[in-house]
């Protein structure tokens, strides 16, 4: 379990024996603390730990702060797992702020062991990089970062930050649009622009809306274990 005091940062490291995967999880905004952090919309330099991003890349500062808090812890806990069972992949995941947090990881732990094949998904991810920050993840994942969102209406999830203030998403956007979450509703967009216009960058930001909290049919914040 990963619980840092200081930043509420909350999630769980498992591992799953029967597909060979080692799941990073992180919790999405919960706490004053979280809002706060969701709120420190500067964007600093991307440093932390075991990463070499290209020149002028940055991040959201509230979310590398509470990334770089468990950075170390969970570095640590995946290099353990993976030497105890070879062959396993990783996977990173989280909604909202945990999916900022989740896309830190996976670049994380993609720099940290890069022989290793990983993965992120991620569900109502805010924008988290500026341009040349996204293109770098984009550089490091291709298809294998999958980022979620259910847009409808004229409501787009409150975690939407502009990119007036120089954010870009990464890719890959599967956008799903309108409900139910059928195979039919959902579309692939570009796999390198996240940015597409075609997906969810066609719809204003009017509003915090209810699609912002539930994903396939999955409300946030329900407990599964």
């Amino acid at each position: 379990q990963i619980d840092q005091l200081l930043t509420d940062t909350q999630g769980f490291i498992v591992r799953d024996d029967g597909r060979k995967e080692i799941v990073v999880a992180l919790r999405g905004s919960t706490s004053p603390t979280d809002f706060l952090l969701d709120n420190e919309l500067f964007l600093v330099p991307f440093i932390t730990p075991g990463v070499s991003p290209p020149l002028g890349s940055l991040v959201h500062t509230g979310f590398v702060t509470a990334w770089n808090s468990i950075a170390l812890q969970v570095i640590s806990v995946v290099r353990a797992q993976l030497n105890a069972h070879p062959g396993y992949s990783l996977v990173t995941t989280g909604h909202s702020l945990g999916g900022s947090l989740s896309s830190l990881a996976a670049i994380s732990l993609r720099q940290n062991f890069p022989k290793v094949p990983i993965r992120m998904y991620t569900y109502g991810q805010p924008r988290t990089f500026n341009a040349v920050s996204a293109q770098f993840i984009n550089s490091q994942f291709g298809t294998n970062a999958f980022r979620s969102w259910l847009l409808m209406g004229f409501f787009r999830a409150a975690s939407s930050i502009s990119t007036v203030l120089g954010y870009r998403h990464h890719g890959v956007e599967y956008w799903q649009n309108p409900d139910p979450a059928t195979p039919g509703n959902v579309k692939q967009c570009s796999t390198t622009n996240g940015e597409d216009p075609t997906c969810s960058a066609s719809i204003p930001f009017l509003g915090i809306g209810p699609s912002h909290l539930t994903y396939y049919g999955i409300a946030a914040g329900t407990a599964f274990c």
